[in-house]
C-alpha cells in the first residue's frame, strides 16, 4: 500500500469495518478469516514472555508496537501470495486500525483527535514495515536492533543487550515461521508461530540463582 494514499483513509476504513459495511459474500468470508488471523497475531503479540523476559514495556504503546510488528511480518508474507494475499493483508491492516479506533473511543477520545491519532499510528506502522523490509532483505540484526531500541522499548526500562538480541531473534523466527506456511494455509488463517525464548545468559543466571537458594 502507498503510505501517502492510505494513511488519511485509515480511520474511515476502520469505522466501515466496525459497522460491517462490506456486503459481498466473498468479502465477508475473507473478513472472517482476517478476524481469526488477526486474533491469532494479537494473542501471539501478547505472549507474557515478551514483556516479562524480553522487557517490552507492558503499556498501550508497547503492546501496540508488538501487535504492529506481528501484523507487518504477516503482511510481508501475504504480499507474495498474489491478489488474495494482498487483499487479506489489507484486511489485517484495516482490522488492526479498527481495533485502535475503537480502543481510542472507549477511553473518551473524540472524532477529530481519534483521526489524528490513527493517522499517526498508521505512519508508525509503515515505518516499522519499511525497516523490516530493509533489514530482513539483508543482515537484520543492526537495523532491527536500532528500531526496536528506539521505538518498542521507548518509555520503558532500557533493555539489556541479551533482551534486545532475543527480541531480534524472535522476530526473525516469526518471519521464518510465516515463510514456512503455504499460501493456502495462510489464506485460510491457519497459523503456527513460535514462542519467544528467554534471553540466553539470563536463563542461566536465573538457574544459578535458584541453585544458590536451594538448601
Amino acid at each position: 500500500m502507498d503510505e501517502a494514499r492510505q494513511s488519511p483513509a485509515v480511520a474511515t476504513r476502520a469505522r466501515r469495518w466496525l459497522r460491517g459495511l462490506r456486503a459481498d459474500g466473498g468479502d465477508r468470508a475473507r473478513r472472517r478469516v482476517a478476524t481469526e488471523f488477526y486474533h491469532q497475531l494479537v494473542n501471539q503479540a501478547r505472549t507474557p514472555a515478551l514483556y516479562r523476559d524480553l522487557g517490552v514495556p507492558d503499556t498501550p504503546e508497547g503492546r501496540f508496537e508488538m501487535v504492529a510488528l506481528h501484523v507487518a511480518l504477516a503482511w510481508r508474507r501475504l504480499r507474495v501470495a498474489g491478489a488474495a494475499g494482498n487483499a487479506l493483508g489489507q484486511d489485517l491492516f484495516d482490522l488492526m486500525f479498527a481495533d485502535v479506533d475503537e480502543s481510542l473511543r472507549q477511553i473518551g477520545i473524540g472524532d477529530l483527535t481519534v483521526g489524528k491519532q490513527v493517522k499517526r499510528l498508521a505512519g508508525q506502522f509503515y515505518a516499522r514495515l519499511k525497516v523490516l523490509d530493509e533489514a530482513l532483505a539483508t543482515a537484520p540484526a543492526g537495523s532491527l536492533r536500532a528500531m526496536l531500541q528506539t521505538n518498542v522499548y521507548h518509555g520503558g526500562a532500557p533493555p539489556s543487550a541479551r533482551q534486545l538480541d532475543a527480541l531480534v531473534c524472535y522476530l526473525m523466527a516469526i518471519e521464518e515461521a510465516l515463510r514456512a506456511h503455504s499460501a493456502p494455509s495462510l489464506l485460510a488463517g491457519r497459523l503456527r508461530l513460535v514462542p519467544p525464548q528467554e534471553p540466553i545468559g539470563e536463563a542461566a543466571a536465573s538457574d544459578r540463582s535458584g541453585l544458590a537458594d536451594a538448601p
